[in-house]
């Protein structure tokens, strides 16, 4: 969602100002690192560079909204599986470090609930039993107990993405205020840590629900499995000359769970490994922001950082 009287600039428009920043939504997410593959890729060909291994770039649509119809759909296609993928290159996201470069190996687990309270209807003057409103409660209870434990993990210094993070997003049920509803509904969106067992998960939640009462239940709109993570112990060799590249340019690099979700998860549920890797240095994290803007000095420097990788990752063995 983009409301546009809250931009200094048109979010369309990308305008470059007097101090050398360009305002546009997709500057940092991710129109911006979409053409910074593709410059790397001109430089290259311009200079006549010969690659070991193919280079294959894929704009699909769909990876807000869980890649549906892009690349969840791409990844398991024939087509997909003919292209003989060795390892992918994704996005991972600005950092305010001058020398440090995010660097994104594994995902959360996405989740998304909806837990059903059913009780018995009656008029909102009696105190009867059994209502929906009061399983709720005990069900609200439990999730957010669970929030608040993970929230202290994230305020003693825990990264996001070793966390589980937990939200309630959505409350409907009732017919008129005077009524006791006969059931209510609560939703919640949830991103399950690596070290989290899903199976447990699940079970925990079933027991809540039977712990709240009868007509208790719970579906998902979205489970998605889990995912493996790329591993960054030297058994992967292209990200091994990922990070020799990127040191030998005199930087370094941060290796973290990513806290949100991008189409590098059906990528790796394919079995192929793949690091997302944004360089984009000295810059705020305004993904999805008011104002989302890059400056065209770290906007060259990424595609300077991009084209050695590229080129180093292109001529692995």
């Amino acid at each position: 969602m983009l409301f546009k009287e809250h931009w200094t600039h048109p979010p369309f428009d990308a305008v470059v100002t007097e101090d050398g920043y360009i305002y546009g939504r997709g500057t940092l997410d991710m129109k911006g690192m979409g053409m910074m593959h593709l410059e790397a890729v001109r430089r290259l060909k311009t200079a006549g560079v010969r690659l070991k291994r193919t280079v294959h770039i894929s704009f699909v649509p769909d990876e807000e909204t869980g890649s549906v119809d892009g690349m969840r759909v791409f990844s398991e296609s024939p087509e997909f599986k003919k292209l003989n993928i060795g390892f992918e290159l994704d996005e991972s996201g600005p950092n305010l470090d001058p020398k440090e470069i995010l660097v994104f190996y594994g995902e959360r687990t996405s989740r998304q609930i909806v837990v059903t309270c059913r009780g018995d209807p009656g008029h909102g003057s009696l105190l009867i039993p059994n209502t929906a409103g009061e399983k709720l409660h005990y069900i609200v209870n439990k999730f957010m107990t669970l929030r608040a434990e993970e929230k202290r993990k994230m305020d003693n210094g825990t990264w996001v993405g070793d966390i589980t993070t937990i939200n309630l997003t959505q409350l409907s049920g009732g017919v008129q205020i005077n009524v006791l509803p006969e059931n209510v509904t609560v939703s919640f969106d949830i991103r399950i840590a690596p070290d989290v067992d899903h199976d447990e998960f699940d079970d925990m939640i079933s027991r809540w629900c039977k712990e709240a009462g009868d007509g208790v239940t719970f579906e998902y709109v979205v489970k998605n499995p889990q995912v493996k993570n790329t591993k960054i112990d030297g058994s992967v060799p292209f990200w091994d000359v990922m990070k020799k590249v990127v040191t030998d340019m005199g930087y370094t690099t941060k290796c973290v769970i990513c806290p949100g979700a991008t189409d590098a998860r059906h990528v790796r549920r394919q079995g192929i490994p793949a690091i997302n890797f944004s360089p984009i240095l000295e810059t705020p994290m305004l993904l999805h922001a008011h104002n989302e803007r890059i400056h065209i000095d770290m906007y060259k420097q990424g595609i300077d950082i991009i084209e050695k990788v590229l080129e180093a990752i292109a001529n692995v063995p």
